[in-house]
C-alpha cells in the first residue's frame, strides 16, 4: 500500500560522477538520444530560477546558496560561518552538459536534491550546538571532536559549504574501526574496483567511464545496476542521504504528474538505483522522512569558480585528481596524448629548455606503450606524466613536475553576467575593478604600487578597503602596509571564490565598498582595546576613510588618557606614529595624530622604568620587541617626544636591576645613536661578563646587545675579547649551562656574518695588526693525527693506482 503508481516507463536516470568528461559525453548522448521533455538534475531547487543565465555563463561556476538574514554584529559567527554552499561545475561537468542541452533546446529544467533551505538551517543548527558545547568545555573541538566525513563517492552532495560535503554517520566496529557496510557505503567506487581487480578506484572509473570514445553503448544502465548491489550490502540509507532521496522522489513524482512522459534525471551515481526503482519506495514514508526539517531564507546565485577549487587536493569531497587533465579530455577528444605533450613541449620551450617534435613523437609512443603493457584502453594521466618526465625532461623529476603540476591543475576562472543576481557590494567592485583595471585572476600576481599617481593610489584604497571587510584579494609584501618607502606599496593579489562570500556577508555593513567599510571601522573601534584603536587609524588612513577617522580618533584619545598599561601604549604607539606620517602622503592632515603619538610616547617614557622591574627571561625578550618598536615610533616623531624617549633609555640604562636583556639591548641603542662613548661601552660590557655576574644573565645581556647584528664585534676587537675572555674564564658546567643561550645569539645572525666573527675571534692576539694578514700556525699533535694521515695516505695511493 502506498507504493506508487505512476507510469515510469519514460523515465531515465543517468548516474553520473560530478566532474567527469566521459561522464559528460555519455549524458550529452543519452540526451540527444532521449529527447526528454523535462531535465531534472541534483542540485538546490532554490537556483531553478537561475537556469536562463547559463548560456551566459563561462565554466567554472558555481551555483551559491547563502542565507539570506544574516545580522550584524560579532555574536553570530556559526550563522555566518555555516550559512552558505556551494554546488561547482566545470565544462566537463555531466550536470553542466544536461544544462546546456535543455536550455538549448528549451526544454523544462528544474533542480531537484533537498532544498538549501534546508541544508543551511541543519548546518547552523549543528555549527550552534558544537560552538556551545565548546563553550561549555571551555575548549575548541569539544563537540565529539569528529571530522567531518569527506566521502568523495559518485552520490556524494556536490554542494561544498564551510564543512564537508554531506555524508553519512559512521558506522563502527567495537574496536572503533569502519564496519564492512560502511566501508562500501563511503567508498562504492573502491568496492566496485576491487572486484573488477583493480587496486586504484579512480584508475577504474577512468578506465570504464571517462575515457570511454563516442559511440559506445550508454553506460547508465549498467552503473545503475553495479550501484544497485552494492547499495544492497550496506544496507538501507539514513540520515542525510535518505532525506535527500527522498527528496528527489518526490519532486520526480510531482514532474511526473505534470504529464512529463521523457524524464532525464541526472543524479550521482549512488543515488541512481533509489530513483530508477521509483515504486519500491511509498510517498508516505518519504513524506515522513522530510516532516519537520528545519528552514531557513535562503537566497542562491552564480559565482565564478576556478579549476584549483575543483582539486581533490583543495578538500572539495567531490573533487577530482587532475581537473586540467579532464578538461583536456573533454575538449580534446581527438588525439589527446599528442595534443597534451605538445603543450607540455610549448611550455617548456617557453622556460627556455631545448624540445622538439622529436621528444613529443617519442613522448607519445612511450605513453601508448606504457597503457598497452598496463591493460589501460588509453594512456591515462600516469603514462603521460611518465613520458613528460623520461623524454621531454629528459629524466629530471623536478623539472617535470613543475610543468605537470601547472597542467594537472590547469587553474582558470569561470565568468558570470551582469545579468546575474548580485548583492550592491558585488555590483560595486565590479565598477571599480573596472574602471581601474584590476582583473580578478586565479594565480598569484604581484603589484607595486606609487602612491603618487592618483590610479594607483585608488588601486591602493581599494585593497585596503576590501581588506577591512574581510576580503584578502590583495596581500601586503612586506610589514607595515607593504610599503617601500614613503611612497610604494608591493602586493600580491590572488582572487579565490570565497571572496564573493565574503563581499556577501560584508555587504550588512553597506552597499558600496567605501560605505561598508567606513561602517565596519565605526563598529570595530568600539570595542577595540588601545593598540587595535591606534592599527585601526592606521588602516583608515590607506584606506581614506575620512568619514570613520574623527570618530576612531575620539576612541582612541579617551583610551589612550585612561590606559595605564605601559605596554598597551608601546603596542599603539608605531602604527600611531606610521599614521602621522603617512598622513602627510596621502594629503591627510597628520597634527591631531601626531599630538596624541606624543602624549603617549611620554607616557611610555615616564612608565618605562617601573614597567621593566622584576621581568623573567621570558618577558624581557617580549619587552625587547616593544621597546624596538617604540624606538623606531619615537624616530619617526621626532622632536621633543623622541629626545625624552632619548633621556628615558640613558636613564634606564644606568639601572643596575636591569634584566641583562633589556640592558644589552638598551646599551646597543645608545652606542648606535652615538650616546656612548667606546670606552664607557667597553665599562658595561666588562661589568656583564665580570667573573662575579651570574652567567646566565651575562649571556642573556650579550644576546641583547646583538639582537639584530653581531658585526660591532668586527670592528671593535676590545669587545670581542671581553667576551673571549669571559668565555674562557667560565668553568665546564657553567660553559654548558649557558651555552644555549649562546646558540641562539649566535645562530640568528647568516653565515657571513658568522664566518666574519669567527674570523675576528681567530685574530685574537695572534699577531699584530699590521700583520694580520699572515698565516696563522697551529700546534699539531703529531701521534694523534698519524693514524688519520696514513689512512688519507692509503686513499690516495688507492686512487692514483685507479686512474
Amino acid at each position: 500500500m502506498g507504493r506508487s503508481r505512476l507510469d515510469t516507463s519514460g523515465l531515465h536516470v543517468l548516474g553520473v560522477r560530478h566532474h567527469g568528461p566521459g561522464s559528460a559525453r555519455a549524458v550529452r548522448a543519452a540526451l540527444e538520444e532521449i529527447k526528454p521533455d523535462a531535465v531534472l538534475i541534483e542540485g538546490p531547487p532554490e537556483a531553478d530560477a537561475l537556469t536562463s543565465l547559463v548560456g551566459e555563463l563561462e565554466p567554472p561556476v558555481a551555483l551559491l546558496a547563502y542565507l539570506a538574514d544574516t545580522p550584524k554584529g560579532e555574536g553570530n559567527g556559526a550563522r555566518t560561518d555555516a550559512g552558505w554552499a556551494f554546488w561547482p561545475f566545470a565544462g566537463f561537468s555531466p550536470e553542466w552538459e544536461a544544462l546546456r542541452y535543455a536550455v538549448e533546446n528549451g526544454v523544462r529544467v528544474r533542480f531537484c536534491d533537498l532544498p538549501a533551505a534546508h541544508t543551511l538551517a541543519e548546518r547552523v543548527a549543528e555549527a550552534e550546538e558544537r560552538r556551545r558545547a565548546e563553550e561549555e568545555d571551555g575548549r575548541p573541538g569539544a563537540a565529539g571532536e569528529r571530522a567531518e566525513q569527506q566521502d568523495g563517492r559518485p552520490g556524494t552532495d556536490s554542494g561544498e559549504g564551510t564543512g564537508a560535503a554531506d555524508g553519512t554517520d559512521a558506522e563502527e566496529t567495537g574496536n572503533g574501526e569502519v564496519g564492512e557496510s560502511e566501508r562500501v557505503r563511503l567508498d562504492p567506487l573502491g568496492v566496485l574496483a576491487e572486484a573488477a581487480g583493480y587496486d586504484d578506484a579512480e584508475r577504474w572509473w577512468d578506465d570504464v567511464i571517462e575515457q570511454r570514445r563516442d559511440g559506445e553503448p550508454s553506460p547508465f544502465p549498467a552503473i545503475a545496476d553495479a550501484m544497485a548491489a552494492v547499495r544492497a550490502e550496506s544496507g538501507p540509507e539514513r540520515g542525510r542521504d535518505a532525506r535527500r532521496e527522498a527528496y528527489m522522489r518526490q519532486t520526480l513524482r510531482a514532474t511526473l504528474k505534470e504529464g512529463h512522459e521523457r524524464i532525464a534525471v541526472v543524479c550521482g551515481a549512488w543515488h541512481a538505483p533509489a530513483l530508477r526503482d521509483l515504486a519500491d519506495h511509498s510517498v508516505k514514508d518519504d513524506t515522513a522522512l522530510l516532516r519537520g526539517l528545519p528552514k531557513a531564507k535562503v537566497t542562491a546565485t552564480w559565482v565564478p569558480w576556478t579549476h584549483g577549487r575543483l582539486a581533490s587536493a583543495s578538500g572539495y569531497g567531490a573533487g577530482v585528481a587532475a581537473p586540467g587533465w579532464y578538461h583536456h579530455l573533454f575538449t580534446a577528444p581527438d588525439l589527446p596524448v599528442h595534443r597534451w605533450l605538445t603543450d607540455a613541449a610549448r611550455m617548456l620551450r617557453e622556460e627556455g629548455l631545448s624540445v622538439s617534435s622529436s621528444h613529443v613523437i617519442e613522448g607519445v609512443r612511450l605513453a601508448e606503450s606504457l597503457a598497452v603493457l598496463r591493460g589501460r584502453p588509453l594512456a591515462g594521466l600516469d603514462e603521460v606524466a611518465e613520458a613528460l618526465t623520461a623524454v621531454l625532461c629528459e629524466g629530471e623529476p623536478t623539472r617535470a613536475a613543475l610543468v605537470h603540476r601547472r597542467m594537472a591543475v590547469g587553474e582558470r576562472m569561470g565568468s558570470v553576467p551582469p545579468s546575474t543576481p548580485m548583492v550592491p557590494l558585488q555590483r560595486d567592485l565590479i565598477a571599480i575593478r573596472r574602471r581601474l583595471r584590476l582583473k580578478a585572476e586565479p594565480f598569484d600576481r604581484d603589484l607595486d604600487l606609487d602612491l603618487r599617481k592618483d590610479g594607483q593610489r585608488e588601486r591602493s584604497v581599494l585593497l585596503h578597503r576590501l581588506r577591512l571587510l574581510g576580503v584578502e584579494w590583495g596581500v601586503p609584501r612586506s610589514p607595515g602596509g607593504g610599503q617601500k618607502g614613503t611612497f610604494r606599496e608591493s602586493w600580491r593579489l590572488r582572487w579565490d571564490p570565497d571572496m564573493d562570500v565574503a563581499l556577501i556577508e560584508a555587504s550588512r555593513w553597506g552597499t558600496t565598498v567605501a560605505s561598508a567599510a567606513t561602517a565596519r571601522v565605526a563598529d570595530l573601534a568600539e570595542s577595540a582595546a588601545l593598540p587595535a584603536l591606534t592599527s585601526l587609524t592606521e588602516q583608515c588612513l590607506f584606506a581614506e576613510l575620512g568619514g570613520a577617522l574623527p570618530r576612531v580618533l575620539s576612541l582612541l584619545t579617551d583610551r589612550a588618557a585612561t590606559d595605564s598599561d605601559v605596554t598597551h601604549l608601546m603596542a599603539a604607539l608605531p602604527p600611531l606614529a606610521r599614521s602621522a606620517r603617512y598622513g602627510d602622503v596621502r594629503g591627510t592632515d597628520g597634527a591631531h595624530l601626531h599630538t596624541v603619538a606624543e602624549q603617549i610616547l611620554r607616557r611610555v617614557c615616564v612608565g618605562l622604568a617601573p614597567a621593566v622591574h622584576g621581568l623573567d627571561d621570558d618577558a624581557a625578550a617580549e619587552f625587547v620587541g616593544l621597546i624596538d618598536a617604540t624606538h623606531t615610533a619615537a624616530t619617526l616623531l621626532a622632536g621633543e617626544g623622541a629626545r625624552a624617549w632619548t633621556a628615558a633609555l640613558v636613564a634606564l640604562a644606568e639601572r643596575d636591576t636591569l634584566p641583562g636583556r633589556i640592558a644589552g639591548r638598551v646599551n646597543r641603542m645608545l652606542s648606535d645613536a652615538g650616546l656612548l662613548e667606546a670606552d664607557e661601552l667597553r665599562r658595561r660590557l666588562g661589568l656583564a661578563m665580570s667573573p662575579g655576574a651570574e652567567p646566565s644573565s651575562a649571556a642573556a645581556w650579550l644576546e641583547g646587545f646583538l639582537q639584530g647584528s653581531g658585526l660591532i664585534l668586527v670592528h671593535d676587537e676590545h669587545l670581542l675579547g671581553l667576551i673571549d675572555t669571559w668565555l674562557l674564564a667560565l668553568p665546564e658546567e657553567r660553559f654548558t649551562a649557558v651555552l644555549p643561550l649562546l646558540r641562539r645569539t649566535f645562530g640568528a645572525f647568516n653565515g657571513p656574518e658568522r664566518q666574519e666573527i669567527g674570523a675576528a675571534a681567530l685574530r685574537l692576539g695572534s699577531a699584530p695588526a699590521a700583520d694580520r694578514g699572515a698565516p696563522v700556525r697551529v700546534d699539531v699533535d703529531t701521534e694523534r693525527a698519524a693514524p688519520a694521515l696514513a689512512t688519507a695516505l692509503a686513499i690516495l695511493t688507492d686512487g692514483r693506482s685507479l686512474g
